[in-house]
């Protein structure tokens, strides 16, 4: 089957076996995959959690078809549409576990529902379960107009947040993030961004923010939050290290949460799943949580689906479809 590895020479479409399924797993025969900005560092060789190097297949969100089955399979069965994540996902085919996955609802097509897993799980997970975000509540989303942050003011809105401010570096993103539920659009590297936040809350600061850009905002963060707040750290694009206010930390008594996939169990990860299925799926079923395709490649084609991501221009997923 053909697949896209990273070699000794970088990434290429290679011929490779196709896996075959054992246990809990589920063989997927992939109709689309979405790009992810982890997948863009993996194609110059870093590594991701416990994946990457010479000789790993790329990619972790797809959708398609089950194949095959393994022995310990429950919940679907062969010809079922589905979507999901997980590794190896750019390929005709690939692996994943019973509980990493969604029914495919049958208003949307693959490219469209290749677009969903990541950012439903990683979002509900951040928003709901640890951000605890309740309605009639405020929260910030630093990094909104990354895909998992336009569904993250989505899923916020949708559990009843009267507050949603979504941040973005550039103008026309900026000015596209109503359209995915922010009441609120600021600039974060405009130094004035935490005024902005203080005077949209009565100066009180947010009740929860996501924060997917860590670096410089961390302190910012910390100033924008009201006391008693949390803030939930789900990406580093900012950068991993900075100066940090450890006082104000304390005085504000914020609840400081850092979450990632690369570290959980499968089972904390089918958990994750389950949840996002029992909090938000008919609003998904419903297309009220949904994410634009920003283009869509042919699988042929996928180098230049990622000089397309490297060029950060982009609003919504890039697709690849086989």
């Amino acid at each position: 089957m053909k697949a896209y590895v990273y070699g000794a020479d970088g990434p290429a479409i290679t011929n490779i076996p196709k896996p075959a399924p054992m246990g809990t797993q589920v063989l997927v025969r992939v109709r689309a995959c979405a790009l992810n900005r982890a997948d863009l560092g993996m194609t110059k060789g870093h590594v991701h959690g416990s994946r990457g190097g010479v000789g790993t297949v790329l990619g972790m969100e797809w959708a398609g078809e089950v194949a095959e089955l393994g022995p310990e399979v429950k919940g679907v069965k062969i010809g079922d549409r589905i979507m999901g994540s997980g590794a190896a996902a750019f390929a005709e085919y690939t692996l994943a576990d019973h509980g990493r996955l969604f029914h495919a609802p049958s208003n949307m097509n693959f490219d469209e529902a290749a677009t969903l897993p990541v950012a439903l799980a990683t979002m509900h997970n951040a928003v709901v379960t640890n951000g605890a975000l309740q309605a009639g509540q405020s929260v910030l989303i630093q990094g909104a107009s990354s895909g998992v942050g336009l569904m993250a003011m989505q899923i916020a809105k949708f559990m009843g947040a009267k507050l949603v401010i979504g941040s973005s570096t550039d103008a026309m993103r900026r000015g596209r993030l109503q359209e995915f539920g922010a009441d609120l659009a600021v600039d974060s590297s405009d130094p004035g961004w935490v005024d902005q936040v203080l005077a949209a809350t009565n100066g009180e600061g947010v009740d929860l923010i996501v924060d997917q850009v860590s670096g410089k905002v961390a302190s910012q963060n910390l100033a924008a939050t009201r006391v008693k707040g949390c803030i939930v750290n789900v990406g580093r694009l900012g950068g991993t290290h900075a100066d940090f206010n450890f006082d104000l930390h304390a005085a504000r008594r914020i609840h400081y949460i850092g979450v990632t996939f690369r570290t959980r169990t499968i089972e904390e990860i089918r958990e994750i799943f389950a949840e996002v299925k029992k909090d938000i799926w008919p609003a998904v079923e419903q297309r009220k949580l949904q994410l634009p395709i920003d283009k869509a490649f042919a699988f042929d084609d996928i180098a230049d689906a990622f000089a397309h991501m490297e060029a950060n221009r982009h609003l919504g997923k890039i697709v690849v479809s086989l």
